[in-house]
């Protein structure tokens, strides 16, 4: 029956398709032109009439020099020469002393000094054909592939069969082999909302590293009216250590999962989700005026509107693009409304620790932890239990190689906006270098003071669902 592929055999020697495989290869040149105008489209042997053409074209001097040879036998003119000008075409010269040899068939065209210029039905014939058979040979391959292209346009069903078939079999095959390589695990995909990952690891990011340098970890999250597990994991903690990755891996376990494929965790159950969000990263249309908060701006808003109980949404930094306050209050009332009415699973990775004081039953604290030895810092990239209270962002600054004069001055400026007694001057004392001191507070505009969170919402009504889906890209 032929190559078996997704547990059906693949008909490859039925009737109708071996007869197409057949004609491909009798007809259809190895190497064609892409133009239907070029040629070098026809195998030779295909067609009689193609073959004389090309023949005609690509040995017009033989076909010359046999005809010469003919007349030079009949007239006995050994010098009976074939000759070419663009005013009258090809024609036999024939030299002043034979011109008494002349048959009746040579038709005087033109006189020279030397010698007298004469042509034959044949010639002409011959020239006709010559200067036909390029345009002649164009158009009779032209025609030809056509005729071939609706006999194929005919078994057009059988090709979609086999192609879906072969479709299946290359991802079965390519994710069997990828996770032969990259020691990856049998999900178990249920019904329920839980998503468990055991040792998850970023199946891209990992290929970028040495065997066992990329840290693993693990993933509990639930259902919003669960008391178990948390439907909404605050994910905060320094740049670079890894909280992106976290998300993302989340997300491509459970597509992985769902499309039937292995994955890399030691463990993993997945409750079926029907879409997977994601609003990372920075962008901007600038063509159409779209900023790039406007851009995250957008791609939330849509999260928002179309998101369901049932799907996955992971958040990068939402907020960023604004002012502190602007941003801190966008971030935090876009988590109260995933919390609150649309209870779906959620990542939401953040700089703005303050996030940390919304207090929600489905929410959970977790952070990377970081070693901080004196100033000397260590990205473990492993998650915790807890929020963070620090981004770290100066050492980073400096992993860049920003000027040491710019980091001391950042440095002196965070020291002041985490200092714990007051002063009268405000932002002035920090826009004047060199004049602030340690030990005096700035009443800064993002300070520790959290912002209460109200009562969760009774009466919303719920957006209707949109038609299920495994993964939604924004627009």
């Amino acid at each position: 029956m032929g190559f078996v592929g997704a547990g059906r055999p693949l008909p490859l020697k039925t009737p109708p398709l071996q007869n197409l495989k057949e004609l491909l290869e009798e007809s259809i040149h190895d190497d064609p032109s892409i133009l239907l105008n070029e040629g070098n489209l026809i195998k030779e042997g295909y067609n009689k009439e193609l073959d004389q053409l090309r023949f005609l074209h690509d040995n017009s001097r033989v076909m010359l020099d046999q005809y010469l040879e003919e007349e030079r036998m009949q007239t006995g003119i050994s010098s009976l020469k074939i000759r070419y000008n663009r005013l009258i075409g090809y024609f036999f010269e024939v030299t002043k002393a034979h011109v008494a040899k002349i048959p009746k068939h040579f038709i005087k065209r033109q006189g020279i000094v030397t010698a007298e210029r004469f042509t034959t039905v044949r010639l002409q014939e011959i020239e006709s054909e010559i200067n036909g058979a390029s345009e002649k040979l164009i158009e009779l391959e032209k025609n030809l592939f056509l005729e071939i292209r609706d006999k194929a346009k005919a078994e057009i069903p059988g090709l979609l069969a086999i192609a879906k078939i072969i479709a299946e079999t290359d991802i079965f095959q390519s994710n069997a082999r990828a996770a032969t390589v990259h020691l990856w695990r049998r999900p178990l995909v249920h019904q329920g909302d839980e998503i468990k990952i055991l040792e998850g690891r970023h199946p891209v990011v990992e290929l970028g590293m040495r065997a066992g340098e990329f840290i693993p970890n693990d993933l509990l999250i639930g259902d919003a009216g669960s008391k178990k597990q948390a439907s909404f994991i605050l994910i905060t903690g320094p740049n670079m250590a890894g909280k992106s990755t976290y998300l993302r891996q989340t997300a491509l376990i459970t597509l992985m999962a769902q499309m039937g494929s292995f994955v890399p965790a030691e463990t993993a159950e997945i409750g079926i989700v029907d879409k997977v969000y994601c609003r990372v990263g920075a962008s901007d249309n600038l063509a159409r005026g779209e900023s790039t908060f406007l851009t995250e701006m957008n791609e939330t808003a849509y999260i928002l509107h179309t998101a369901t109980k049932k799907s996955l949404v992971i958040m990068d930094e939402v907020g960023r693009g604004t002012g502190t306050n602007d941003g801190l209050s966008i971030a935090w009332a876009v988590s109260e409304d995933l919390l609150n009415r649309v209870q779906c699973k959620t990542l939401f990775a953040t700089h703005y620790h303050e996030l940390a004081g919304i207090k929600h039953p489905s929410l959970k604290n977790l952070s990377m932890d970081v070693i901080d030895d004196h100033g000397e810092i260590i990205f473990l990239r492993k998650i915790k239990e807890g929020p963070s209270n620090k981004s770290y962002g100066i050492h980073v600054a400096r992993l860049a190689g920003l000027p040491e004069s710019v980091l001391e001055r950042a440095t002196t400026i965070m020291e002041e906006l985490d200092g714990e007694t007051s002063f009268e001057g405000g932002f002035d004392k920090l826009n004047h270098r060199g004049s602030s001191s340690r030990g005096q507070r700035i009443h800064a505009s993002r300070g520790s003071r959290l912002i209460p969170t109200p009562e969760p919402p009774t009466a919303h009504k719920p957006l209707q669902a949109p038609s299920p889906g495994l993964f939604e890209d924004l627009p």
